[in-house]
């Protein structure tokens, strides 16, 4: 492809004229490279429709208000750049009609910058491709295979991203899975790692929906609706070059006060201000490390936002003194959702503001959520925005410390969307893109809300940093809030998947994100809550949370083996905490994340590129086993080239991290403090070093006050160690200082690793120089061996923590287990056989869709026994009678499973992946008499077999189920209609199809008619259940119900 464009030394500054770039045959007015293009900053509609092709063209008609309908021609190819910002981001657009029709950018922190153009000489590496198709902007990059795709925000799934899709649409997820395509957040990003380790970043800088395809190797394919440009940042050296290159577009993560980064206790909900108090003293007599209690939903009177539980919370400010004086902070919930209810006050301010999103007809929207109806904040709105933010400051008076924010997607009940209409209309400012509808803001929704609410924090008090977790968000949302990865799973897979999200997140702009330790839905087994506690203390955010009807999820609650892991994994936090916050520092002044991969270490290195179990803060590299069976130390790491020494805190457990510190690097560390109010300038400080192969090793240390804004004015110390080995010593001391503060008068304990966790150590003062003596070679070898053989004699005799439960009452042991797999073909099946026998998971390999995500207990693939929902099949053990995997199936992969459902009977289930054909799966049920009693002539009770799987709606509005019924007739069923029941002559003709026409791909469902009865279609919240009911009779040994069918994905049209 060849490029021509006017070069900056053919033009003198007071040339206004417009240049061009040439693509192919296609030529089209561009923006001047040095001459920024004028045009209205308040944007308030544009559309661009395909109305018909001509030949290799689109031929696309654009409507920017205020100007008339303009036809232009557009070749499939080829996109007009212009360089923006800084050296190596460009911004792309189709034509300059599509630049002029782009609405303002909300992800850039200042959105001036993204329309701008720089003086550059320079141009794009890679050129992406575009088309219009189906009134979609579809725009394509293609690079070398070898290349590796990261990024696109809060993902589950591996970490390296080829051969995903995903759609950014905030969605309440609850029970995600690694298939699921939307989550809560949107990050329009890819993060783009070449074959020889150059990295590039390509953004999709649009709100709306947006599908992110990366299933062919080395290709990316955006496709929203028009028109949005793509920013392009690189190629650079190295990940980080892009992420600092990022960060100068969207922003960097707030400056967190110190006292977030410790360990954050949170459930739904503790039900009592004594409950509360009483958390927090055991966390202080078991001597466990915290700093922060979270209050969920239930502190407020009736759901009510901004009010408090009259009875169970009758004095929020003398619980949170209470708490303050036991060294903990309080965080207390905010959702969107305020109760639409006359006399209470938030709703008649808000009504008396005009600050409520509306419905088409200009009417406030109402939908339900926890209290009820509810009308919803336009956060879109500046003065909406002023309204939340002074109750917000109001409300800070209590003593709150920080504010969560949930629900914010948003998220409405008793809709199959789980969100509000699309049509909903918002009165947003002209910046962010004026008067829209609420496709367009739904993904920036929560990210405003976050936004209103920092600014509320901020004016409770300006000497004090805000601290705000929210659910829901979008790229840039980092300079508001925190976040964490939603309602997970008490899984082993959740526990896995937790890493790369944590990673994803970081390289997505987002540093100061985690999951919810031990997961929230379902019970942990101790075992499990122990690993998730090891690796999720090493996160840059740290906070156990559970949901309601959960078994106690705090570190003491399982047996003492798991609280003693807990007690050792939250101490060696705290030990890192001016680690944590020195690379917090580090993010917040440069964009680079906290937690990073390991290939970060060597891009280059292609074996680093899919470690999932492993990832470094810094220079420290932390590795984990996620097997339930398997310590850490039966593990072979994978590393990035050069030195990397182990070592630990004296407190090395199978159940925890092992921690690696990389060679040429110096981390300092302090106490293992119980909350980090007991910290001093004057602590002891250990600087822990690793040389390099030369005998060098760097390191650097911020410290502040912890919070308020006096590093902002150089009221900080930032202090560069050098360590350096000359002939057998090795000394230490500071290379040089930056901000206005003074060195503290503190000792200083230096720990020289030497490798296999042996060390060398000496004390001095900090800021003079230390030198340690190193023994000869054969003395250092003596010293590693002797360490490295106590470590794995040690690791050797300490067991793992039981996977049973250890306390009278407690349940989870079916987490203990791993689920059996399928995985054949086009199908990958995760089955629960001591749990009703359900298939937990059913994903088609070829599209990557996972078309039923469900958790352990509920939902998912279940068979019933009867007419009643939930009646017996469903929660029993199954037994696996037979089971024939990939390696020994010979011509086909199935599973046989019997549970016992009562009265000599049992529900007999044969799941098959077929050699033959495989592209379906087959699943055979029956029940069955065994051993019915004579009395009742061989038969049985009044039994139906019924087929009840729950699917999930991947795109709510855009799916519906479609069949031709026995008698012919066609019938699409969309979510509005509810439930429907067919039979007879409307029962479907052997087959159903679940229809996607956003993925344009189906799910058909095809079975035995003269077996099936009835067929129920039932459409809820996000799901949707396709139901196939056998006779309702009596069955004996010689005469089973039997239900016989298959899926299978093609599709659509």
């Amino acid at each position: 492809m060849e490029v021509a464009a006017i070069s900056s030394s053919s033009l003198t500054s007071k040339t206004q004229a417009s240049s061009s770039f040439f693509f192919n045959d296609l030529c089209l007015p561009s923006v001047n490279p040095i001459t920024p293009l004028l045009y209205s900053p308040a944007i308030r509609s544009s559309s661009l429709v395909v109305t018909r092709r001509k030949g290799k063209k689109s031929i696309v008609r654009m409507t920017v208000s205020g100007d008339s309908s303009e036809t232009v021609e557009m070749a499939p190819k080829g996109m007009i750049f212009e360089p923006i910002l800084e050296q190596g981001v460009f911004r792309f657009d189709c034509s300059v009609e599509h630049k002029k029709a782009a609405f303002p950018s909300v992800s850039f922190k200042n959105s001036k910058d993204r329309e701008v153009p720089i003086i550059s000489h320079d141009v794009p590496s890679y050129v992406p491709a575009f088309d219009c198709i189906h009134e979609q902007q579809v725009v394509t990059f293609e690079f070398s295979p070898g290349t590796s795709f990261y990024g696109t925000g809060e993902v589950g799934g591996q970490l390296e991203r080829t051969g995903k899709r995903v759609f950014t649409w905030n969605s309440d997820a609850w029970g995600y899975g690694a298939g699921t395509t939307s989550l809560y957040q949107s990050h329009p990003w890819v993060l783009v790692v070449l074959p020889a380790g150059e990295t590039l970043g390509v953004l999709a800088d649009t709100t709306r929906k947006c599908e992110i395809d990366l299933r062919k190797d080395g290709v990316i394919r955006i496709i929203s609706p028009p028109s949005y440009p793509i920013i392009t940042f690189g190629p650079f050296s190295s990940p980080s070059a892009v992420l600092e290159s990022l960060s100068h577009a969207v922003g960097t993560v707030f400056m967190p006060p110190k006292w977030a980064l410790g360990y954050h206790q949170c459930r739904w909900s503790y039900m009592s201000d004594k409950r509360v108090a009483e958390i927090a003293q055991t966390f202080r007599d078991k001597k466990i490390p915290a700093d922060v209690i979270w209050m969920d939903i239930d502190y407020m009177d009736g759901f009510r936002c901004f009010t408090f539980d009259k009875e169970h919370f009758p004095d929020p400010s003398a619980l949170t003194k209470h708490l303050h004086n036991n060294g903990f902070k309080a965080i207390w919930m905010l959702d969107p959702g305020i109760k639409q209810e006359e006399g209470y006050s938030v709703y008649d301010s808000g009504s008396k503001n005009d600050v409520w999103i509306r419905r088409a007809d200009g009417k406030p929207f109402v939908g339900d959520v926890w209290p009820g109806p509810c009308v919803f904040p336009d956060y879109t709105n500046s003065e909406a925005r002023s309204w939340w933010a002074n109750l917000v400051k109001d409300f800070i008076s209590n003593g709150v410390d920080g504010i969560w924010n949930d629900m914010n997607e948003p998220a409405v009940f008793k809709v199959v969307t789980k969100t509000m209409p699309e049509s909903n209309i918002h009165r947003g400012d002209d910046e962010l893109g004026g008067v829209q509808n609420h496709s367009h803001y739904h993904n920036v929704y929560g990210m405003l809300m976050a936004r209103s609410t920092y600014e509320g924090m901020e004016l409770a008090d300006k000497n004090k940093r805000p601290f705000v977790l929210t659910r829901a968000g979008f790229i840039g949302s980092q300079r508001y809030a925190a976040t964490w990865t939603g309602d997970n799973l008490s899984t082993w897979e959740h526990l896995h998947m937790s890493i790369s999200m944590v990673l994803q997140l970081g390289l997505s702009g987002q540093p100061l994100s985690g999951p919810d330790i031990g997961g929230f839905a379902g019970n942990a087994t101790p075992r499990l809550f122990g690993r998730w506690m090891g690796v999720g203390a090493m996160f840059p955010f740290c906070r156990g949370h559970s949901e309601a009807g959960t078994d106690d999820h705090e570190p003491w609650s399982f047996g003492e083996e798991c609280e003693e892991v807990c007690r050792a994994a939250l101490n060696r936090r705290y030990q890192l905490l001016p680690h944590f916050y020195t690379l917090f520092y580090i993010a917040h002044t440069t964009g680079a994340p906290v937690a990073a991969p390991i290939f970060f270490a060597d891009p280059k290195d292609s074996r680093l590129r899919t470690v999932e179990n492993a990832f470094l803060l810094g220079s420290l590299l932390i590795h984990a086993s996620t097997f339930s069976s398997q310590g850490t130390h039966e593990l072979q790491p994978i590393f990035p080239r050069g030195t990397w020494l182990r070592f630990d805190f004296e407190d090395s457990h199978p159940d925890l991290p092992t921690l690696y510190l990389q060679g040429g690097s110096i981390i300092t560390l302090g106490p293992p403090h119980l909350h980090v109010g007991e910290s001093s300038l004057s602590d002891d400080l250990t600087l822990l070093v690793s040389l390099d192969e030369n005998g060098k090793a760097i390191g650097l240390l911020f410290e502040d006050d912890g919070d308020g804004y006096g590093y902002t004015k150089g009221s900080y110390l930032i202090t560069h160690y050098i360590a350096e080995r000359q002939s057998s010593i090795v000394t230490v001391k500071v290379l040089k200082t930056e901000g206005e503060w003074q060195r503290p008068k503190r000792r200083v304990y230096v720990q020289l690793l030497l490798g296999g966790g042996a060390m060398l150590d000496a004390w001095g003062m900090d800021g003079e120089i230390i030198q340690i003596k190193v023994p000869s070679e054969i003395e250092v070898s003596e010293l590693v061996s002797t360490s490295s053989e106590r470590f794995k004699l040690h690791m050797e005799s300490t067991k793992l923590i039981p996977e049973k439960e250890v306390l009278p009452g407690q349940k989870g042991m079916e987490l203990s287990k791993e689920p059996v797999e399928l995985n054949s073909g086009d199908w990958k099946l995760n089955i629960v056989p001591w749990i009703g026998g359900r298939i937990l998971s059913m994903t088609h390999v070829p599209s990557g869709v996972q078309w039923l995500h469900s958790r352990i207990d509920i939902n998912g693939y279940e068979e019933y026994s009867g007419t009643e929902y939930r009646s017996a099949g469903c929660t029993e053990e199954y037994n696996i009678i037979d089971w024939r995997d990939l390696e020994h199936a010979g011509e086909e992969e199935s599973l046989i499973l019997e549970g016992d459902v009562g009265g000599g009977l049992v529900l007999r289930r044969k799941i098959t992946i077929p050699k033959d054909n495989p592209k379906v799966f087959r699943i055979a049920s029956s029940i069955e008499a065994r051993s019915v009693g004579a009395g009742s002539g061989g038969f049985s009770r009044l039994v139906c077999l019924r087929v009840h799987p729950t699917f999930t709606l991947m795109h709510p509005t855009e799916s519906f189920i479609s069949f031709t019924s026995i008698d012919g007739t066609k019938h699409e069923v969309w979510p509005d209609s509810g439930e429907q029941l067919y039979e007879g002559n409307n029962l479907p003709n052997g087959e159903w199809m679940l229809v996607d026409k956003s993925l344009n791909v189906q799910l058909v469902n095809r079975f035995d008619d003269r077996q099936v009865f009835k067929c129920i279609v039932h459409w809820d919240c996000g799901t949707v259940n396709l139901e196939l009911w056998s006779e309702d009779r009596p069955v004996s040994k010689e005469s089973p119900l039997k239900i016989e069918h298959e899926y299978e994905v093609t599709n659509f049209p």
